[in-house]
Protein backbone atom coordinates (compact mmCIF):
# COMPACT_ATOMS: atom_id res chain seq x y z
CA UNK A 1 0.00 0.00 0.00
CA UNK A 2 1.38 3.62 -0.80
CA UNK A 3 1.54 6.21 2.39
CA UNK A 4 0.66 9.65 1.59
CA UNK A 5 3.22 12.56 2.78
CA UNK A 6 1.34 12.40 6.02
CA UNK A 7 1.98 8.90 6.61
CA UNK A 8 -1.54 8.16 6.00
CA UNK A 9 -2.15 4.70 4.56
CA UNK A 10 -3.28 5.12 0.97
CA UNK A 11 -5.97 2.36 0.91
CA UNK A 12 -7.58 0.90 -2.27
CA UNK A 13 -10.66 1.75 -1.44
CA UNK A 14 -9.29 5.78 -0.39
CA UNK A 15 -7.05 5.29 -3.99
CA UNK A 16 -10.24 4.82 -5.66
CA UNK A 17 -12.14 7.33 -3.85
CA UNK A 18 -9.30 10.30 -4.42
CA UNK A 19 -9.66 9.25 -8.22
CA UNK A 20 -13.35 9.52 -9.09
CA UNK A 21 -12.90 12.87 -6.68
CA UNK A 22 -9.92 13.86 -8.80
CA UNK A 23 -12.41 13.64 -12.10
CA UNK A 24 -14.91 16.53 -10.90
CA UNK A 25 -14.79 19.56 -10.52
CA UNK A 26 -18.32 19.55 -9.33
CA UNK A 27 -17.57 19.43 -5.07
CA UNK A 28 -19.64 16.38 -4.36
CA UNK A 29 -21.98 15.37 -1.76
CA UNK A 30 -20.59 12.40 0.12
CA UNK A 31 -23.28 10.62 -1.12
CA UNK A 32 -22.85 11.56 -4.67
CA UNK A 33 -19.07 10.15 -4.24
CA UNK A 34 -20.43 6.76 -2.95
CA UNK A 35 -22.71 6.87 -6.32
CA UNK A 36 -19.42 7.33 -8.39
CA UNK A 37 -17.45 5.05 -6.35
CA UNK A 38 -19.98 2.08 -5.95
CA UNK A 39 -19.37 1.63 -9.99
CA UNK A 40 -16.02 0.54 -9.14
CA UNK A 41 -16.01 -1.22 -6.24
CA UNK A 42 -19.89 -2.52 -6.19
CA UNK A 43 -19.76 -3.50 -2.46
CA UNK A 44 -18.51 -0.29 -0.56
CA UNK A 45 -21.10 1.00 1.91
CA UNK A 46 -21.93 4.79 2.06
CA UNK A 47 -20.63 4.44 5.57
CA UNK A 48 -17.30 3.46 4.75
CA UNK A 49 -16.87 6.68 1.82
CA UNK A 50 -18.37 8.92 4.34
CA UNK A 51 -15.48 7.75 7.09
CA UNK A 52 -12.62 7.66 4.12
CA UNK A 53 -13.51 11.39 3.09
CA UNK A 54 -13.53 12.53 7.00
CA UNK A 55 -9.91 10.64 7.04
CA UNK A 56 -8.91 12.04 3.81
CA UNK A 57 -10.07 15.79 4.89
CA UNK A 58 -8.24 15.47 8.55
CA UNK A 59 -4.88 14.46 6.64
CA UNK A 60 -5.38 16.98 3.96
CA UNK A 61 -5.71 15.04 0.89
CA UNK A 62 -8.35 16.62 0.26
CA UNK A 63 -10.73 19.47 1.39
CA UNK A 64 -13.60 19.11 3.47
CA UNK A 65 -16.27 22.00 2.27
CA UNK A 66 -19.44 23.32 5.00
CA UNK A 67 -20.82 25.62 3.12
CA UNK A 68 -24.10 27.46 3.77
CA UNK A 69 -25.30 24.79 5.71
CA UNK A 70 -25.77 22.25 3.23
CA UNK A 71 -24.18 18.42 3.41
CA UNK A 72 -20.72 18.57 3.52
CA UNK A 73 -18.83 18.50 0.08
CA UNK A 74 -15.48 17.77 -0.87
CA UNK A 75 -13.02 19.16 -3.04
CA UNK A 76 -9.41 17.00 -4.69
CA UNK A 77 -7.72 20.35 -5.18
CA UNK A 78 -6.30 21.21 -1.70
CA UNK A 79 -4.85 24.46 -3.04
CA UNK A 80 -5.82 27.49 -1.05
CA UNK A 81 -8.68 28.74 -3.42
CA UNK A 82 -12.36 29.89 -2.96
CA UNK A 83 -15.70 28.34 -3.75
CA UNK A 84 -18.95 30.52 -4.37
CA UNK A 85 -22.44 28.47 -3.92
CA UNK A 86 -25.53 28.59 -5.46
CA UNK A 87 -28.85 29.96 -3.97
CA UNK A 88 -30.88 27.99 -6.08
CA UNK A 89 -29.84 24.64 -6.62
CA UNK A 90 -26.56 24.76 -3.91
CA UNK A 91 -24.19 23.97 -6.42
CA UNK A 92 -20.57 24.54 -5.49
CA UNK A 93 -17.96 26.03 -8.22
CA UNK A 94 -14.26 27.68 -7.88
CA UNK A 95 -13.71 31.05 -8.36
CA UNK A 96 -10.49 31.96 -10.43
CA UNK A 97 -9.41 34.90 -8.39
CA UNK A 98 -6.16 35.54 -6.47
CA UNK A 99 -6.41 34.98 -2.62
CA UNK A 100 -7.06 37.96 -0.15
CA UNK A 101 -3.97 37.27 2.34
CA UNK A 102 -4.32 40.98 2.93
CA UNK A 103 -8.17 40.21 4.54
CA UNK A 104 -5.86 37.96 7.11
CA UNK A 105 -3.20 40.64 7.41
CA UNK A 106 -6.57 42.79 8.48
CA UNK A 107 -7.75 40.30 10.83
CA UNK A 108 -4.36 39.59 12.81
CA UNK A 109 -3.86 43.66 13.17
CA UNK A 110 -7.44 43.97 14.46
CA UNK A 111 -7.48 40.98 16.85
CA UNK A 112 -6.24 39.71 19.56
CA UNK A 113 -5.61 36.19 17.46
CA UNK A 114 -2.99 34.90 16.06
CA UNK A 115 -4.51 34.26 12.20
CA UNK A 116 -3.75 31.13 10.50
CA UNK A 117 -6.26 30.96 7.44
CA UNK A 118 -9.80 31.88 6.64
CA UNK A 119 -12.88 31.00 4.64
CA UNK A 120 -14.63 32.96 2.34
CA UNK A 121 -18.29 31.97 1.06
CA UNK A 122 -19.40 33.68 -2.10
CA UNK A 123 -23.61 32.89 -2.87
CA UNK A 124 -24.86 33.62 -6.45
CA UNK A 125 -27.33 32.73 -8.97
CA UNK A 126 -25.21 30.03 -11.51
CA UNK A 127 -25.93 30.08 -15.15
CA UNK A 128 -28.61 27.53 -14.92
CA UNK A 129 -30.94 28.66 -12.27
CA UNK A 130 -30.27 32.18 -14.24
CA UNK A 131 -31.81 30.62 -17.09
CA UNK A 132 -35.04 28.92 -15.35
CA UNK A 133 -35.67 31.78 -12.63
CA UNK A 134 -34.63 29.81 -10.06
CA UNK A 135 -33.65 31.35 -6.88
CA UNK A 136 -34.13 35.04 -9.02
CA UNK A 137 -36.49 37.00 -6.75
CA UNK A 138 -37.44 40.01 -8.96
CA UNK A 139 -39.03 43.39 -7.33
Amino acid sequence: MKSTPNMMRLTTQRQIILEELSKVKTHPTASELYDMVRKRLPRIGLGTVYRNLELMAENGMILKLEVGGTQKRFDATTDTHYHIRCTGCGKVDDIDTPVMDDLVNAAAANSSYQVVGHHVEFTGICPGCQGSGQGITIQ
